[in-house]
């Protein structure tokens, strides 16, 4: 049986180079190994195959009903728990979608609009004229705020903003390669007292497991039935046999979206705040593309503008929300690219990897907005959520977040780059976030071109 080559070190180096640098070890492997390649990593006795090919990663997602299967992303089911939609497989995942999809409908997001805008606002009205500030911080701030109105309806209460501490220091302490490395090493999992690496993780969620399950409760007494919040939603929501979610169902769903929406999002807009400030032409023109819509915009028309739609695809081309797809699993024997995979064969589609290839996106690590007006890509080769039935439910609400925080800091502030070197990337979770947070400075307000014409001709009547 013909097996797509990979690494030779031993499975726990290879999670060591892995955990320590993920991009250098994909590239690395890339170069040695070609569009497809195996990996060990870890305790997982599995064989791996990582796959950045177009026409294989479209086999498979094509194939996932017959072929293979999802495997769901079961490192994270320590934290997000076994009815997370990121860690269910086979029907109980086709049930949950079903019943999470109608939260994010195109409707619903209008609701959101008003308070991504404000929010926005709310947190650069803060900013000092002339001092530096971390983009990443602000925008994390901001994607804070937006998740906790989104899904509980409010973002004040001091039950609310410990919960958000905490799922926030969880994230952090997870950015530590030991810590990450614990995820794939189940023996190493053991709870010894807060002061333990594993021990501080359970300490934490325990705290985070009571305050989700208070907020529950009080959520199920109020009933209200006119909320619009995407816990009161899915607490109304019923499957096919016209079953609700449970309480601990409804846990695991909550903190998907504040884990996944927290980081992904904040490290999305960090990038978006970098590039069209690194390169002031891209700047300067979505500042006159938002501002054809005059001074007081509909949400619908500014997301819908055909420059700041190109950035914002660039953005997560070059720096992409996960930098890999949700893996699937063999299950039955099937020939890809030529090697003959066995059944249980982890298969990873490659998000950033495709991004990077050169056949695709000529000058792949060029920031080139262009390229997303001049051709339409497929989904396989084009894929910043993943795709098939696994792909990222919440990605219009990301979206549709995305380019009106973008919009709105853009027609209201002036910022520059503290400098203009270039920014690294490195790898929280399985985000790609800037590596020094992206500082800036706050210059201040501005006045749209719209408003300032309209200021003109009325100083020319008087």
């Amino acid at each position: 049986m013909k097996l797509p080559d990979g690494p030779k070190t031993s499975p726990l180096l290879q999670l060591l180079q892995w955990s320590n640098d993920t991009l250098g070890y994909m590239k690395a492997s890339t170069q040695s190994y070609g569009d497809i390649f195996s990996a060990r990593l870890g305790s997982n006795s599995n064989l791996t195959v990582y796959v950045s090919n177009p026409q294989a990663i479209q086999q498979i997602l094509v194939g996932e009903s017959k072929e293979f299967d999802n495997t769901g992303n079961q490192l994270f089911k320590p934290i997000l728990g076994k009815y997370s939609l990121t860690t269910l497989t086979g029907e109980s995942h086709r049930r949950h979608r079903q019943l999470i999809m109608p939260s994010f409908h195109g409707g619903r997001l209008k609701a959101y609009g008003n308070q991504i805008c404000d929010i926005t606002q709310q947190v650069f009205n803060q900013l000092t004229p002339g001092k530096t500030f971390l983009a990443r911080s602000a925008v994390q701030e901001i994607s804070e705020q937006v998740i906790l109105n989104a899904v509980f309806g409010v973002n004040k209460g001091e039950r609310l903003q410990k919960l958000n501490q905490l799922v926030s220091s969880i994230l952090e302490y997870a950015k530590y390669p030991f810590v990450s490395s614990l995820f794939f090493l189940p023996f190493l999992r053991k709870d010894l007292g807060r002061w333990s690496p594993w021990g501080y993780v359970c300490h934490l969620m325990r705290q985070i497991d009571e305050l989700l399950y208070s907020e529950i409760q009080e959520c199920r007494q109020k009933c209200n039935p006119e909320s619009t919040d995407i816990l009161s939603l899915l607490m109304s929501s019923r499957d096919e046999n016209g079953e609700p979610m449970t309480d601990e169902e409804l846990r695991d769903e909550l903190l998907t979206l504040m884990v996944g929406g927290k980081d992904g999002i904040a490290s999305a807009m960090a990038w978006s705040l970098y590039w069209v400030h690194h390169l002031p032409h891209i700047r300067e023109k979505l500042i006159e593309e938002i501002d054809t819509l005059g001074s007081s915009p509909d949400h619908v028309s500014i997301v819908r503008l055909p420059y700041l739609n190109a950035v914002y695809k660039e953005i997560l081309r070059i720096s992409p929300v996960e930098i890999q797809a949700e893996p699937r699993i063999v299950k039955s024997p099937v020939e890809l690219l030529g090697y003959e995979l066995p059944i249980g064969t982890i298969l990873i589609p490659s998000i950033y990897l495709v991004h990077q290839r050169q056949d695709l996106y000529p000058e792949p690590q060029q920031f080139k907005p262009e390229r997303f007006l001049e051709k339409q890509f497929p989904y396989y080769e084009y894929l910043p959520y993943g795709g098939g039935d696994r792909r990222c439910p919440g990605s219009a609400f990301a979206e549709f977040t995305m380019k009106l925080v973008l919009a709105t800091i853009l027609s209201h502030y002036q910022l520059k780059l503290a400098n203009n070197r270039p920014v690294r990337p490195v790898l929280s979770g399985l985000n790609l976030v800037p590596g020094d947070g992206v500082k800036m400075v706050f210059l201040g307000t501005r006045t749209s071109t719209a408003t300032q014409k309209s200021k003109d001709l009325l100083s020319e009547v008087e």
